[in-house]
């Protein structure tokens, strides 16, 4: 046996940096989410801006149309949930919901500032993005368990 190693018994593969942080769920959230801003935020523009749409509509039309893509890339991608999928997406519904009201709100309010709608939806995307993907790691996408005793 080439190196003398015993029988059985591998040496421990080193894992490189990248693919440590590649492999992380709160990178790839990262990566979802900042997809999930650039289709939200060209929408609210492409509505509201190009075509005259009123903001809050427009805001919230775009906000829901990312649904699709969040959720799939989410679930898939950053978190490789085996979670049922009918409660998975019920619960994701359920927040999509309590955020799409709380962005509206902001994105009005900043609206009637100096600043603009442009940051209010900046400062609403990042409140909603840390509390949301503790959210998702555990009550969307819980992580799959084989053994449930004592969990």
């Amino acid at each position: 046996m080439a190196h003398n190693e015993p029988v059985g018994r591998q040496a421990p593969r080193l894992v490189s940096p990248w693919r440590q942080l590649w492999t992380h769920s709160l990178f790839r959230y990262g990566m979802v989410g900042g997809l999930s801003f650039i289709v939200d935020f060209g929408l609210v523009w492409l509505l509201h801006v190009a075509t005259g749409w009123p903001l809050w509509l427009a805001t919230a039309c775009a906000f829901i149309a990312s649904f699709g893509v969040n959720y799939t890339l989410q679930r898939l991608f950053s978190f490789s949930s085996r979670a049922r999928h009918g409660g998975a997406l019920v619960r994701y519904s359920i927040l999509v919901a309590a955020n799409t009201v709380f962005t509206v709100a902001l994105v009005s309010l900043f609206d009637t500032t100096i600043v603009g709608w442009g940051w209010g939806k900046v400062i609403a995307t990042i409140l909603t993005t840390v509390g949301n993907y503790f959210a998702y790691r555990m009550w969307i996408f819980p992580p799959h368990r084989n053994n449930t005793k004592d969990q």
